[in-house]
This record gives structure tokens, C-alpha cells and sequence, in this order.
């Protein structure tokens, strides 16, 4: 199987080992992006600026990897007070297309320094190299 690192100044660098997505087989798995400002190094003050500038940054990484917001179909929301679940909600509905993607939104996470959200992803890049019904699925 191949696999690409996915690097863009036009997201926040990786803090660790870890790439900012891989793509393989047609497929982008992004890692958790936050709402750190690529180009201050700053985290967003809040919930609603934290949650726009993930999603911004998201957004980028998918770009770099020849994908987009509206190719995305998994996404894991980690956040860390229930409170704020209704404000990420109508947040990232204004930056998914439908359908929809699959998700899953764990509350209570810890993150660490000051980090409210963190948001996974999933996409395709539309040229998967085995496609499924290439395989009789």
C-alpha cells in the first residue's frame, strides 16, 4: 500500500511524530486539528473561534491532500465540556455538505493546554486505487 505525507503551512505543523494526514489508497485520514492560527501559532479564544479555526485548518490539510470539506465521510469531534456540544454542532453544519459525514462526538476529553476541540477526519480524494466496486462490494 502507498502512503503520502500530507504537509501544508497553510495548517498548524505537527507537535509530534505524527504527519498532518496520510493518504492512502485514494483515502485522506487526517489527524486531530485544532484551533491553533497557522500563521500567529496562537490557540482562538473560545469554543466558536476554536471550532471555525479547526475547521479552517481541516479544511486545508484536505486541500493539500487533493481533497475537500465536501469529500470528507468520518469525522470524530473530541471536545471537552458537554455544554458546548449544541454550539460545535451548528458550527460544523455550516461547513459539511450533505449528506452529511459520519461522526462521532466523544465529550469530557481531556485536552491538553487550553485546547477545547480537536477534529479528526476521513475523506476520499475522488481516485481511490481500488475502487469498491472494483471488488464486488
Amino acid at each position: 500500500m502507498n502512503r503520502t505525507a500530507v504537509s501544508t503551512g497553510a495548517a498548524p505543523p505537527a507537535i509530534g511524530p505524527y504527519s498532518q494526514a496520510i493518504v492512502a489508497n485514494g483515502l485522506v485520514f487526517c489527524s486531530g486539528t485544532i484551533g491553533t492560527d497557522p500563521v500567529t501559532g496562537l490557540l482562538a479564544d473560545g469554543i466558536e473561534a476554536q471550532t471555525e479555526q479547526a475547521l479552517r485548518n481541516l479544511g486545508a490539510i484536505l486541500t493539500a491532500a487533493g481533497a475537500s470539506l465536501s469529500t470528507v465521510v468520518k469525522t470524530t469531534i473530541f471536545y471537552t465540556d458537554p455544554a458546548d456540544f449544541a454550539t460545535i454542532n451548528a458550527i460544523y453544519a455550516g461547513h459539511m455538505s450533505d449528506p452529511a459525514p459520519a461522526r462521532s462526538a466523544p465529550a469530557n476529553v481531556l485536552l491538553p493546554d487550553g485546547i477545547l476541540i480537536s477534529i479528526e477526519a476521513i475523506a476520499t480524494t475522488g481516485n481511490p486505487a481500488s475502487p469498491v466496486h472494483d471488488r464486488g462490494l
